[in-house]
């Protein structure tokens, strides 16, 4: 249960700092900010860029807090959402290539966050128990491009070049995977 008074709490944090309170934003800051560095970090893959990335990741959210939709995502998947978009954003602007390792990412042992990753949270609830199955039940083609894309921080070019398949190919089956599953979802 300690996941959802978390989710609750987040939830009602974004409130307030969509209402300008400062020291709502000093406490998300607080509970967000290992976990968010580590995704910038992951894309940027350098620790000086993505303290940078976090800082816009955070200026983004104190400026767009009251767009966040409790009825689309969770507190964590929206803030994770900025937060690798705005990593994104960045190698892009730099002229740089989101580069896809699969190795250990150096340093990441080091980040003091006590919370489960995303993969490890969503086995913990039947919302992500429903979410698992509904995977499962896609094309394996499919379910993996999605999952690597949304758990693994991935661009589309990316997931094209690691599966040798055309760019425009891979966003289709990623566009026909979430639609296969949004029907999942709601059934």
């Amino acid at each position: 249960m300690k996941t959802e008074l978390d989710r609750e709490r987040l939830k009602r944090t974004l409130a307030d700092v969509a209402s300008g309170d400062r020291a709502a934003m000093a406490d998300l800051y607080r509970a967000t900010s290992a976990k968010l560095f580590g995704v910038c970090l992951r894309i940027v893959r350098d620790d000086a860029e993505a303290e940078e990335v976090l800082q816009e990741v955070y200026l983004t959210v104190w400026k767009r807090a009251a767009s966040y939709d409790p009825a689309k995502a969770s507190p964590i998947t929206w803030l994770a959402a900025v937060a690798r978009n705005r990593a994104i954003d960045r190698l892009r602007a730099s002229g740089a290539r989101v580069v896809r390792s699969s190795g250990p990412i150096d340093g990441a042992m080091d980040l003091a966050d006590p919370s489960p990753d995303a993969e490890s949270s969503l086995s913990h609830s039947e919302e992500s128990l429903r979410l698992k199955g509904c995977l499962d039940r896609l094309e394996p083609d499919h379910a993996g491009l999605i999952r690597r894309a949304f758990f693994g921080g991935l661009s589309y070019s990316d997931l094209a070049e690691a599966a040798g398949r055309p760019l425009g190919t891979v966003k289709t089956w990623i566009r026909k995977g979430l639609m296969n599953l949004k029907v999942c979802l709601e059934s």
